[in-house]
């Protein structure tokens, strides 16, 4: 795929606000709502809808519950909790000590409970619910996850894609641990392009 193409797909999915799903990992996912195209970072995040049709990708809708939020108040919570994720993901990463007072400030704002669910069939499942009266409740499934990921991950699997104008996370779950991009759509056609020319203007 020519960086042509790769760009206008980008731009594409951009526009019409589709959440990438490259990261293996709700926490890193939030991380890679900024991206690079063209050379400047872009953040799909704009507006407080943006971020519910995010959250909706992870079954964790609020549709429901926008209505009853300042408005703006979501994204900006947002926002806050993807940087503080982003430099603790980043801390983690470098084997630095974390402050994770932001996140636990997140966390104690969760109200969460099990219910069960019962089916047609005479069988039931165990779900977990929050409570969505602020921004921050809305949010809490994310803050929950994100520090499972730094309590509990393998963070030598947790990586940023090899390509050196890419800002993208993901969580290495291949079998071989050999994942170097963040997708070959993206990133390993572009560089399997590059690697391409450079080898024809070699000979």
């Amino acid at each position: 795929m020519e960086m042509g193409e790769i760009l206008a797909k980008d731009a594409q999915l951009n526009a019409d606000n589709v959440p990438w799903m490259l990261g293996d990992h709700p926490a890193l996912d939030i991380l890679n709502t900024v991206y690079r195209i063209d050379g400047k970072l872009v953040d799909s995040l704009q507006s407080d809808r943006d971020v519910s049709r995010w959250l909706g990708a992870f079954d964790w809708s609020i549709e429901d519950d926008l209505a009853n939020f300042r408005p703006a108040s979501l994204l900006h919570t947002a926002r806050t909790l993807r940087e503080e994720i982003r430099s603790l993901v980043q801390k983690r990463k470098a084997g630095k000590r974390l402050d994770p007072k932001t996140l636990n400030a997140f966390l104690k704002e969760a109200q969460s409970y099990s219910e069960l669910l019962p089916h047609k069939n005479g069988t039931v499942s165990l779900t977990h619910q929050w409570r969505r009266c602020t921004p921050e409740q809305a949010l809490a499934p994310l803050a929950e996850s994100a520090a499972d990921l730094l309590a509990t991950a393998d963070f030598s699997l947790v990586r940023r894609c090899e390509d050196q104008e890419c800002v993208l996370w993901f969580y290495d779950r291949t079998k071989s641990h050999r994942r170097r991009w963040c997708s070959m759509t993206r990133c390993g056609n572009r560089h399997k392009v590059a690697a391409f020319r450079r080898r024809q203007q070699d000979i």
